[in-house]
């Protein structure tokens, strides 16, 4: 039951080939033998689970099943769960538990889902590889013995669901924190328009980029998972008031004399990546010209420079948000001799160091003597960079380009800062620019292990966006079935 993806086993649950309580028992028995090596769940939730299949076993019975019925996820543990413990990843959160659900649980909750437990990530979804958590990070499953990275910050649900630990999940993409995980654990990892899903009750990173998106193994399976999250929420005030409403199989955008411009971005071209990655990026592109794709050359000016604009405006907007824990409401408290020093010690103790690094820089940018000089100047570039994607799609339909540029590197990877920071190179001016982006399995490298591309849209264009990967999907043809790649 294990390789089966989402569409598959709602298919044998409507059937009654399989219950919900089985398919459940199928996930939670494998958490319990691979859970501790991988380490992608920092809490786990069998009594609940079993609670939540027996639920959807009912309603299969009584001929009433809700959309995602008895299936079996991971929550990114940065959505607030009621009753269930919610740490984003860090000693200031380990102990707090919301009497509230996040819109995005709930929306999954409605939907009949089965909650396996809260998955591992960077702490407060700082991060690349998914090693600044406080609980560890978590490992790819992918050539196991290797200690590789799943990314990050959705690190723990790409390795929950490539290992079978999970058949779908959720993350949050800052940056690339669903898409470069996803590519480099053989996933289709979905940031949608932002503001197409709900915000509330999520752990807040950088308010005007976080984005929740879900983790699957198949284009479809990401279609119903982003059908279920989306649509308006009075709640947040950013919420677009659209919706998402895939029906799977997701129908064919090329082919039968149907056309379509693509476009390959000019200012990548000089970018080092992977000969693997230009060998396959290069192969699905000769792939989508054969179903009568025009491809164009692009123009993003000012793409380059996405990478320093993010590194300014998204640690000012950590620098706002992680301001409310100081040990007063909620969280971690370290007493001192008086308020500011409990401030001091109930920060240093309770925020681990990329956290303080990236509150210290945003701190610094938003200073009297600073805001013009930096964040001002990276809000014209984002501006900008919006304003040259809307150009280029006024030249095509839809933008390819890689989600990364290679495979999967070792945990103990000796990299500086700004060396993490540049791994985000392919990613960020997507979040900038507010559009959807999908990476989708492309093929497998020379050395065994998985490389993801990026299809790219107009705002709300997230259908078609997931119609063009389902083709990337299907000529590239990665098995990634969670046997085949742990081999058990």
């Amino acid at each position: 039951m294990i390789d089966l993806t989402i569409t598959e086993a709602l298919e044998k649950l409507k059937s009654r080939e399989i219950s919900a309580t089985e398919l459940t028992h199928a996930y939670l028995e494998r958490i319990e033998k691979y859970g501790a090596d991988l380490n992608c769940y920092i809490t786990t939730t069998p009594e609940r689970a079993l609670a939540d299949a027996a639920a959807s076993d009912a309603r299969y019975a009584a001929g009433n099943p809700l959309p995602l019925d008895g299936i079996p996820i991971a929550m990114k543990d940065l959505f607030a769960t009621h009753g269930i413990r919610t740490t984003a990843a860090s000693r200031m959160l380990e102990n707090f538990v919301p009497q509230y659900e996040s819109t995005v649980s709930q929306k999954f909750i409605d939907a009949g889902t089965v909650l396996l437990g809260k998955a591992n990530l960077d702490e407060f979804a700082m991060g690349t590889f998914s090693k600044t958590s406080f609980f560890g990070a978590p490992i790819n499953p992918w050539q196991m013995e290797r200690k590789l990275t799943a990314g990050g910050s959705s690190g723990g649900t790409t390795s929950a669901v490539a290992s079978g630990l999970a058949i779908g999940g959720t993350g949050t993409d800052t940056g690339g924190s669903i898409r470069f995980p996803a590519s480099i654990t053989g996933l289709v990892g979905m940031k949608p328009t932002y503001g197409l899903c709900s915000r509330w009750g999520c752990v807040a990173f950088a308010s005007s980029l976080d984005t929740p998106g879900p983790i699957a193994r198949t284009v479809d399976d990401a279609a119903l998972l982003l059908s279920a999250m989306a649509g308006h929420d009075p709640k947040d005030s950013t919420s677009a008031d659209a919706g998402f409403h895939a029906h799977t199989p997701l129908s064919p955008i090329l082919g039968d004399g149907k056309k379509l411009r693509i476009g390959i971005i000019k200012e990548f071209a000089d970018v080092e990546i992977s000969p693997d990655m230009k060998r396959i990026f290069d192969a699905r592109v000769a792939d989508l010209k054969s179903l009568g794709a025009d491809v164009v050359e692009v123009s993003i000016p000012n793409i380059l420079d996405a990478l320093a604009a993010y590194y300014i405006i998204a640690p000012a907007e950590a620098s706002s948000n992680l301001a409310r824990y100081d040990g007063m409401r909620y969280g971690l408290r370290v007493d001192g001799t008086d308020l500011i020093d409990t401030y001091k010690k109930t920060r240093a103790a309770g925020f681990g160091t990329e956290v303080q690094r990236r509150m210290i820089i945003g701190t610094a940018v938003l200073s009297s003597e600073s805001y013009e000089v930096y964040f001002m100047q990276a809000a014209r570039v984002r501006r900008m960079i919006a304003d040259s994607f809307n150009a280029a799609f006024e030249q095509c339909d839809l933008i390819l380009c890689p989600a990364g540029a290679g495979t999967a590197m070792p945990l103990d990877s000796d990299l500086t800062p700004l060396e993490y920071y540049a791994l985000d190179l392919f990613t960020v001016a997507m979040n900038l620019a507010g559009v959807p982006a999908c990476s989708v399995p492309a093929g497998i490298a020379e050395n065994g292990l998985p490389l993801g591309m990026q299809v790219v849209g107009r705002r709300f264009d997230d259908m078609r966006v997931m119609q063009l990967a389902k083709h990337i999907e299907q000529f590239a043809g990665v098995d990634n079935r969670p046997t085949k790649i742990m081999g058990k």
